[in-house]
């Protein structure tokens, strides 16, 4: 599968804010809207059958279940948004032309495509403090996800600067993993991408990347303030 991350952590890069909502600035009656139908950040190690309130994942199973594995006790991160998308010949003509070319395609393996992207946050607290250590991880990710057996999928990881109040103020990085796959019609595409996440989750929660016994985790309830991001 082809693999790779980029760093977007210049000082006007855009900045992960979670908690999030679709309208932080507006009335009650705007962020009551936004809290029923799911335009918020919801916290699903905490609250797990929340995910029952993300409408994407509400018409994806296997979306819902890498929400589920990458939230779940063991797992090494908190995930924060999520969305999924068709590409179309129609309507995205230059997207799907630039991935064949990448993934050396013939036109017709890649008429359609599935993506999506999922907003993750490391939860060792020295991780998601340290660009340095979250480059380490990316490359190790990266180099083994191109192992995968999915020459119509592309994977691409963004490192981007990161605010957190969950029990209090945090700085540090996160990853936006974006994921993408092609097809000679809609179902072929969705099909190969349900393939590749279903391989990408696996390796996200491999034992290599778990939280360090005893390592503070951002989401712990004894969180301090963390307001220096690590760049080396």
């Amino acid at each position: 599968m082809l693999s790779e991350w980029t760093a977007e952590c210049s000082h006007d890069a855009p900045t992960l804010i979670v908690p999030w909502s679709a309208n932080p600035s507006g009335d009650q009656q705007d962020r009551n809207s936004a809290a029923a139908t799911g335009t918020r950040f919801i916290d699903l190690r905490a609250n797990p059958y929340e995910i029952a309130e993300i409408p994407e994942a509400e018409h994806n199973p296997t979306l819902a279940r890498a929400l589920r594995s990458l939230n779940a006790t063991r797992s090494p991160f908190l995930t924060a948004k999520c969305d999924t998308w068709l590409l179309s010949a129609s309507a995205h003509t230059e997207a799907l032309e630039a991935l064949r070319l990448e993934l050396m395609l013939h036109e017709d393996e890649s008429l359609h495509g599935f993506a999506s992207y999922i907003d993750l946050l490391w939860r060792e607290r020295s991780v998601f403090a340290s660009a340095h250590q979250q480059q380490d991880r990316l490359d190790r990710i990266v180099r083994r996800a191109q192992r995968f057996h999915h020459a119509e999928a592309a994977l691409e990881c963004v490192l981007r600067p990161a605010f957190l109040d969950l029990n209090g103020p945090l700085e540090g990085f996160a990853v936006t993993c974006y994921l993408t796959a092609v097809g000679p019609d809609p179902e072929i595409a969705r099909r190969r991408w349900e393939l590749a996440m279903e391989d990408l989750v696996t390796l996200l929660r491999s034992k290599e990347l778990e939280v360090a016994r005893g390592s503070a985790t951002i989401d712990s309830a004894d969180a301090y303030p963390l307001r220096v991001r690590h760049l080396g």
